[in-house]
């Protein structure tokens, strides 16, 4: 190289780029085989790290267990028997059975078997539990379990909320909303073939008793046991559909007006509290109606209920004792539909010191759809009168701007599409944990610029 000149100059660096050249040229064709980073599975690996470092400081997992850690989980410890000296294993912490479901239901997983498998491979629940051993029958033992404590532990929320100015009840929209039970259509029988079933069923729990007490080398004694307790369960769900099935004729008899049901009622053999409802898009499934009040300044769910009954109207006046008990007070005005404004129901409503809004439940319109009547009483009068007014139209967008909102975030986002548990208080526990998951949500939603 010539003295001062630069690297990567003069003829033989032109050579070796020209090499270079010509071997990217011959590299290039069709006969070359590739150049690849293929997969070796066989190298090890050393990984140093900890479960807090799993997931960011801003998880929503991390702001679940943050909410969960401030509220009184006395009602889930209490029932705890592993205390002390006394013999047996230790209990999962409830704290982390919440905190999984919440965030479960966050992520709109409803499973007990799927938050399972997200607990081994998923690092926000792997985060949660923090290395307790889960497995999907505890969780659904906890989920099913404890509807006094989680109904308990919405009232704290709520209480939560009210304390920070975020929900005032000014004015409340209820609405209802009917959830596709875990039962299916063929399972309805009339009475006859329920007494049928249930003759047969008592027949086949005598039979496994008496197989049960000849002894049977081939099964053990646990098998034996799951076989009786799988017959007693068929006749048990038997004899309670033969109690719901009374219980409709009764509702039957008391229907005055309207479209009567027709034929012989029938209960589910699967789920007995289910009843078969006009769905959303005009079919008749098995589902429960759930009853939703949400606070329309903050969008925060104030009052939860569900009920087998497939209509509004008489559900208007218990959300509003339930709101009282909760928080301590009445809304000022409950916004409604038309399935909600029975007469009973306006006069129950306004009785209770509360305005109600909503147009009329009557199917065939007349010109003046609040014509007063002779017997109006002065509660159904004043909600006609007000009804007639601008004002309560502009009052009353204010209902699907916030119930059907509410409605479509839990079926969409959340785990209410359906029901994937059997009975009225199972379901009502789902209910409540979609809730408390919704309100928490709402609660960094509303307090995120503070």
């Amino acid at each position: 190289m010539e003295q001062g000149a630069l690297p990567g100059t003069g003829e033989a660096a032109e050579s070796r780029r020209g090499r270079r050249g010509a071997r990217r040229k011959s590299g290039g064709s069709v006969n070359s085989k590739p150049r690849l980073m293929v997969a070796d599975r066989s190298q090890l690996e050393l990984r140093p790290w900890d479960l807090d470092s799993l997931i960011p400081r801003t998880h929503r997992a991390r702001a679940l267990w943050a909410f969960v850690e401030r509220l009184d989980l006395s009602g889930l410890y209490d029932p705890i028997k592993a205390r002390g000296e006394a013999a047996g294993r230790p209990a999962t912490d409830p704290k982390i059975l919440l905190a999984l479901w919440l965030f479960a239901t966050s992520q709109g997983v409803g499973s007990a078997r799927e938050i399972e498998r997200l607990c081994e491979e998923h690092d926000a629940y792997r985060w949660l539990r923090g290395g307790v051993p889960m497995n999907y029958h505890t969780l659904s033992d906890f989920r099913t379990r404890n509807e006094a404590a989680l109904d308990e532990l919405l009232t704290q929320v709520l209480a939560v909320l009210a304390s920070e100015g975020l929900i005032t009840l000014k004015r409340v929209a209820q609405d209802g909303m009917r959830v596709r039970a875990s039962a299916g259509a063929s399972s309805f029988r009339r009475r006859g073939r329920l007494e049928e079933f249930l003759e047969k069923a008592r027949e086949q729990v005598e039979a496994v008793k008496k197989a049960a007490a000849t002894v049977d080398a081939r099964k053990s004694a646990r098998k034996r046991a799951a076989e009786e307790r799988v017959a007693r369960g068929r006749a048990e769900r038997v004899d309670r559909a033969l109690e719901e099935l009374a219980k409709i004729d009764a509702q039957r008899a008391e229907m005055r007006g309207g479209h009567q049901p027709k034929g012989e009622a029938r209960a589910s053999t699967t789920d007995p509290e289910a009843r078969k409802m006009k769905m959303a898009d005009g079919g008749f499934r098995p589902a429960y109606n759930v009853q939703l009040a949400t606070d329309t300044e903050s969008r925060v769910i104030v009052g939860a209920a569900l009920t087998e009954d497939g209509t509004d109207f008489a559900h208007c006046a218990p959300m509003v004792e339930q709101l009282e008990e909760r928080t301590g007070r009445r809304p000022q005005e409950v916004l409604v539909d038309g399935g909600f404004t029975s007469k009973d129901s306006v006069d129950a409503v306004t009785e209770l010191g509360v305005a109600i809004y909503g147009p009329s439940g009557k199917r065939k319109w007349k010109e003046d759809r609040y014509e007063i009547g002779a017997g109006d009483s002065e509660a159904v009068r004043a909600w006609k009168e007000r009804m007639r007014t601008a004002a309560a139209g502009e009052v009353y967008k204010e209902r699907a701007a916030t119930a059907e909102t509410v409605n479509a975030d839990l079926r969409t986002w959340r785990a209410l599409d359906r029901f994937l548990v059997r009975g009225k208080g199972k379901a009502f526990c789902v209910l409540l944990l979609n809730v408390l998951t919704y309100n928490i949500l709402r609660y960094y939603a509303l307090t995120a610029g503070t």
